[in-house]
């Protein structure tokens, strides 16, 4: 199959849930993604038009950060900020949401190796792109940014990473590069990368390619984790030392905390996003809200499926029970519009995390499928035999859009927030604290600018990994935290197992252990 008509084929077919598509899973066929169409005798002759090939990767990547199973999955429900309960058969889907937040997944679970597929295949694409001659400067430092990125969350989720050259036929088995080996490479492309991508300010229109900044941030988050990704179990002092200097260069660009918490995940113009993604935000806003809350360009209602734990939700300032406006909440958990708020600029659906009976935009109450009150329920029974309004649901970019000229909502703009100066703020927090300075002021710089948010008298790790969860939920780096802080095998919730360190890194697909003999299984798999 020419790769022309691949893209073709693997862009139809992203959307389909699951995404359980195998072409990519190293298998040596003609379909796989890591085989140009230009190997053989006469080599790798590069893409016809590597301006095009970058836009089409841009929009691969995307779409791979959009839907709610793959990456989205892997980062958040495997954590203690989401959960899918099965309701019924509803989200029952033989228990792949189950098992993710229980930690029992196995090699051969779709969302894993979609994810595997996914990434691998655009780290093969963005080479086929860097090592075009005729691609000039820009495209080979954006394709670096990209090659780079994907390969990124590779490494941070299994481990090691098989690598193709462009040359390289089917009848070669792919390298496979060690996690340290992999850090390297990653740091070398984005050192690379910087000295040919654009310095950009904030601004909706610079922050949705890459730029030095962006390349910076991944830098920082690379150096941040890198006594994970390097195996030492504590954190090097240069490492942190070029994590505070990196976030001070993106500091210098213009990037700032800013007031307005929810108004951030808006597409306007913000001193925070460093980096977007082209993801549709349908799944982001759908999947947690019932059937019957909807808006105006959304026929089918709420998906009803993804809520949070209660004591993931308890980490927020205000009344445990209730998130009606006025309840002495902290502007990052956001609200319920009530009888009297809502209206038709929030649809009657509230911001962040939604508890208690939900409204209609016109303060009419809303009822379940079954004509009863619709109140959502923080406590759950257990992960199987709920009803429709258990858990607190979680809803971070909104359906309503302030920037559609007719006063619409558009539930689908494609500006999906990947790289926050927020986080960044906190990562350079982070680095100081693991040198022995002390944290407390930076997190409270940040406080104070989130509304109702006070002091804290100190901070050491936990509530500084406790920070990182309320500033920066379903942003996909909440297990990448739990990691780091050595909590991703702790219980929580509905989930028993705890202790077992393996589940830090995922299994690697059986499909691609068959097709690659230079792959090994990681560890308790």
């Amino acid at each position: 199959m020419k790769l022309e008509t691949y893209k073709k084929f693997v862009f139809a077919s992203l959307f389909i849930l699951g995404l359980t598509f195998s072409c990519t899973d190293l298998e040596i066929e003609e379909t796989d993604s890591l085989i140009s169409e230009d190997t053989g005798d006469t080599g790798f002759s590069g893409v016809s038009n590597p301006s095009s090939a970058l836009n089409d990767l841009y929009n691969k990547v995307g779409g791979d950060f959009a839907t709610q199973e793959s990456m989205y999955s892997l980062s958040e429900v495997t954590s203690d900020e989401l959960l899918v309960p099965t309701r019924g058969t509803d989200w029952g889907d033989n228990g792949v949401w189950r098992q993710l937040h229980t930690h029992t997944w196995t090699p051969d679970h779709a969302f894993i190796k979609a994810a595997w597929n996914n990434l691998n295949q655009n780290i093969f694409r963005s080479s086929e792109i860097i090592e075009t001659t005729s691609a000039d400067a820009s495209t080979v430092a954006q394709a670096k940014f990209l090659r780079a990125f994907n390969m990124f969350f590779v490494m941070d989720l299994f481990g090691s990473v098989p690598f193709r050259g462009v040359d390289e036929g089917p009848d070669v088995n792919p390298t496979v590069l060690t996690r340290l080996e992999a850090y390297s490479f990653i740091e070398t492309d984005l050192t690379d990368a910087i000295a040919a991508l654009p310095s950009v300010g904030p601004g909706v229109e610079n922050v949705g390619l890459a730029s030095q900044e962006a390349a910076k941030f991944l830098l920082a988050k690379l150096y941040l984790n890198g006594h994970v990704y390097k195996g030492t179990g504590t954190a090097d002092n240069a490492d942190m030392q070029n994590v505070i200097d990196l976030v001070d260069e993106i500091s210098a660009s213009g990037f700032a905390v800013q007031e307005g918490y929810f108004q951030i995940f808006e597409p306007t113009d913000d001193s925070e996003t460093i980096l977007f993604l082209r993801s549709d935000l349908g799944a982001r806003i759908w999947n947690s809200l019932h059937y019957n809350q909807n808006s105006p360009d959304n026929a089918g209602g709420g998906w009803n499926g993804f809520s949070t734990l209660a004591e993931f939700y308890d980490l927020f300032e205000g009344d445990p029970n209730t998130n009606y406006v006025g309840d002495g909440q902290e502007e990052r958990r956001g609200f319920v519009p009530d009888a009297a708020t809502a209206n038709s600029e929030n649809l009657g659906i509230g911001y962040g995390f939604l508890i208690g009976l939900q409204y209609n935009e016109d303060g009419t109450p809303l009822t379940n499928r079954q004509d009863q009150p619709l109140v959502f329920q923080k406590e759950f029974p257990s992960l199987v035999g709920n009803g429709e309004a258990e858990g607190v649901r979680v809803i971070k970019y909104h359906p309503y859009d302030p920037t559609d000229e007719d006063d619409q909502v558009n539930s689908y703009r494609q500006h999906q927030i990947i790289f926050r100066y927020a986080d960044a703020h906190l990562m350079k927090a982070e680095a100081m604290m693991r040198m022995g300075g002390n944290p407390t002021a930076m997190v409270n710089e940040l406080r104070s600018l989130r509304e109702d948010t006070p002091d804290l008298g100190s901070v050491d790790e936990q509530a500084l990994l406790d920070e990182r969860a309320r500033e920066l939920f379903i942003e996909f780096w909440r297990r990448n935290d739990l990691v780091r802080f050595g909590q991703f095998s702790a219980p929580w919730g509905l989930k028993e197992i705890s202790g077992d360190d393996n589940v830090n890194l995922f299994p690697i697909p059986a499909t691609a252990l068959l097709s690659n003999p230079n792959l090994v299984q990681n560890p308790g798999y």
